[in-house]
């Protein structure tokens, strides 16, 4: 498996067009071999395009990519040993489970052997094992998706597995198995895995690490942790998290900043230049509080949706609209009005959309 590395790559579709209006804004990433990593982001954020330059069908406009420190940006798709996994499974439907997966180790010219170890090794991790000798259109639409992605694993030469929404047809209740399955054949294998997806859930659950993108850019790049407890913009604290991140609008008096006319402690220095901001705090760690105290402040009930085994309250505070997500057991306020507390070190300041921390 290789290192890949994107130095200043950046294309459009329209050849002349100014750079802000390009499918990608050139971007520098390194995507460390051995590591799963996602691309998520709404429809026309540029992670199929980026996507797309790694495994050689689009030709950036400008840049390089590079396999281990090699320049490929010129080379096909065919020179560049990747295996691909798309939305719909591409297998042979003629063939066994077992011919397709040692399918692309014949072309190779392996000995029998090595081939026959070499796919045990792989469908027993995929839990393919006792149906080898099954014609492969037989399976379910998830199996042969596995056998997609088994078919890049068997190969020792693979320099990464590219996935571009691998589980888009897939049943809705065997997506929650498909992607446990999917973690835990990438971290026995270690492939380095660059993983598309628009869903935020999938891309927690699958990579090491996320890319965040809009219009093109990077927005953030990070461990599923890192995105959702430090979005480092208004945008990754929407899109990360369901409900998304609470913003408030707060004031600065003082030298302090305060909600509503209250003070708000928060965690972190903020240049004294910062008049006015934002707080961004996670529905999950806001409290319903029985006594006031520091960071407690007065809410108003204004509705409550119910998401099984938790429950979201949604309230007003300072004229703001908060949303705090409480298991089902702790209920909801017997009142209309009550007060709700913002942990200091959850509440984290935001100017113009972008994370502010100073240590």
């Amino acid at each position: 498996m290789a290192q890949l590395d994107i130095v200043d790559v950046g294309h459009s579709y329209t050849p002349g067009a100014e750079e802000n209006q390009w499918a990608l804004k050139p971007l520098r990433l390194t995507f460390e071999a051995g590591k799963t990593y996602a691309l998520v982001g709404p429809s026309g954020c540029g992670k199929t395009t980026l996507l797309n330059i790694l495994s050689g069908l689009v030709k950036p406009s400008q840049g390089q990519v590079l396999f281990d420190g090699v320049d490929v940006t010129a080379l096909p798709t065919k020179a560049r040993n990747i295996a691909q996994v798309f939305q719909f499974p591409v297998i042979y439907h003629s063939m066994t489970v077992y011919e397709n997966l040692a399918f692309p180790l014949q072309c190779r010219r392996w000995d029998k052997v090595r081939i026959d170890a070499k796919v045990h090794q792989v469908a027993e991790a995929l839990d393919l094992d006792d149906r080898l000798g099954q014609p492969a259109r037989r399976l379910t639409a998830d199996d042969k998706q596995l056998i997609s992605l088994g078919r890049g694993l068997v190969r020792d030469d693979v320099a990464a597995v590219l996935m571009d929404e691998p589980l888009t047809v897939i049943d809705p209740q065997l997506k929650h198995s498909l992607r446990r399955k999917i973690r835990e054949i990438t971290e026995q294998f270690q492939p380095t895995v660059i993983y598309v997806t628009h869903d935020q859930y999938e891309a927690m659950s699958i990579a090491q690490e996320v890319l965040v993108m809009k219009d093109g850019l990077a927005m953030q790049q990070g461990t599923p942790e890192q995105l959702f407890e430090a979005p480092s913009s208004t945008y990754v604290g929407y899109f990360i998290g369901s409900p998304a991140m609470n913003f408030l609008t707060v004031d600065r008096a003082a030298g302090a900043f305060t909600l509503g006319g209250r003070a708000l402690a928060l965690a972190w220095d903020i240049p004294e230049s910062t008049t006015e901001g934002q707080v961004g705090i996670r529905p999950e760690y806001v409290k319903v509080a029985t006594e006031p105290g520091p960071n407690t402040f007065p809410a108003r009930l204004r509705g409550v949706r119910d998401h099984g085994p938790q429950r979201v309250l949604e309230m007003e505070v300072a004229g703001q609209l908060i949303r705090a997500k409480v298991p089902r057991e702790d209920g909801v306020p017997a009142i209309e009005e009550f007060l709700v507390h913002l942990p200091r070190a959850k509440a984290l300041p935001y100017t113009d959309g972008r994370l502010v921390l100073q240590s």
